[in-house]
């Protein structure tokens, strides 16, 4: 049998998700096996997982290491990758969101200076909006630029808004709403789209019994 190779999210996204595989008929035992392999095979069942830093898994897609993969959408709007996008998987829940300091005023007369790592998501959000922005693009601890006066305010990903109200932030806007998404490698859905089809199929199956 071909094999179908499949990129999955290292972390605990990527472990909700394979069970998902696993209850969809996709099931590789060697995966659940404490070691530091990242290459896991069911010649049976005709496939093979890999375990890549979840921002690379629209990378491998899109350059065809991996036949199909599981992203955030945030990733797919920030960067925009050349696959096919066939189905929301419903786990992985949380929104893209505009947050400030406790009691923050847009004052629309000046640029607003945006923290951010996600700075193709935050530029078209504003841009729609018609409003002036400084984007100013940071790699982590974002929650530190408006209490340190950097920026006004950020666009990050929140899940709980933990983070955020331990900081004195606030969400006052959210841009979008984010989940897990199935993506197929485009050329290589014309060759194996039967079996493609199947994987998708049965991972719908199983979004649309847990609504």
């Amino acid at each position: 049998m071909e094999m179908l190779n499949i990129a999955l999210p290292k972390g605990r996204l990527g472990e909700k998700v394979y069970a998902m595989f696993e209850a969809a008929g996709f099931e590789c035992p060697s995966i659940k096996e404490n070691n530091r392999k990242l290459i896991f095979e069911n010649p049976e069942k005709g496939v093979r997982y890999f375990w890549v830093k979840p921002s690379d898994v629209a990378i491998y897609v899109e350059r065809g290491a991996a036949d199909v993969g599981v992203a955030g959408k945030d990733i797919l709007l920030e960067y925009a990758p050349e696959v096919y996008e066939l189905l929301d998987l419903k786990t992985g829940v949380c929104r893209m969101a505009v947050a400030a300091k406790e009691g923050f005023v847009d004052d629309d007369r000046r640029t607003l200076r945006v923290a951010t790592k996600f700075s193709n998501i935050a530029a078209a959000h504003y841009a729609a909006k018609g409003r002036d922005i400084d984007i100013i693009h940071l790699n982590g601890s974002i929650e530190l630029a408006p209490i340190l006066g950097l920026s006004d305010v950020i666009v990050d990903i929140v899940e709980t808004g933990t983070t955020l109200r331990e900081n004195r932030l606030s969400v006052i806007e959210t841009v979008v709403p984010i989940s897990a998404r199935l993506i197929a490698n485009k050329a290589n859905f014309k060759f194996k789209g039967g079996r493609i089809e199947a994987l998708a199929a049965g991972l719908r199956a199983l979004t649309e019994a847990t609504q």
